[in-house]
């Protein structure tokens, strides 16, 4: 590829937020949402943040290189298999007992949904009466408009 490839924003017909990549002819090549394309930009490092890091655990590695080694003593080693049984056991207690079964959380897409139900119900029922009482003064116009043609006639 020669050059970076650039990303177009658009919106699907749901209204999801999408990046399509194109290519030289100005084709799409792929298209993704925007959530899971900058999910995987998260995740991923950049060029410099890998050099950085390269960088930093060098010089780690080189001041550890540089510094002198201690002449290694070894001591006797004391078996203690009782004292670590017992403090094994107390610690999975702790961890039994402070397990919690998860509380439920309200579903939001729910109420979220009804408000926007709510909400289009409102408005089509605005325009369901706009409509209407549009509906009623065109008749009352020929009404009227029918009530001069009589008299017209019957005068005449």
């Amino acid at each position: 590829m020669a050059g970076k490839s650039r990303r177009t924003v658009l919106y699907s017909s749901k209204g999801k937020k999408l990046y399509a990549v194109r290519d030289a002819s100005g084709k799409f090549k792929d298209i993704q949402q925007y959530s899971r394309a900058h999910a995987m930009d998260m995740r991923r490092k950049s060029k410099a943040e890998i050099e950085a890091a390269a960088k930093k655990a060098g010089t780690k590695t080189a001041k550890k290189k540089t510094a002198a080694k201690k002449p290694a003593t070894r001591k006797p080693v004391v078996k203690r298999t009782a004292a670590k049984k017992t403090v094994a056991k107390k610690t999975t207690v702790k961890k039994t007992a402070t397990k919690r079964p998860a509380a439920r959380k309200p579903a939001k897409k729910s109420t979220a949904r009804k408000t926007a139900a709510k909400k289009s119900v409102g408005k089509s029922l605005k325009s369901m009466v706009k409509k209407a009482v549009g509906r009623v003064r065109k008749a009352e116009g020929a009404v009227e408009r029918a009530v001069k043609r009589a008299v017209r006639k019957v005068t005449a």
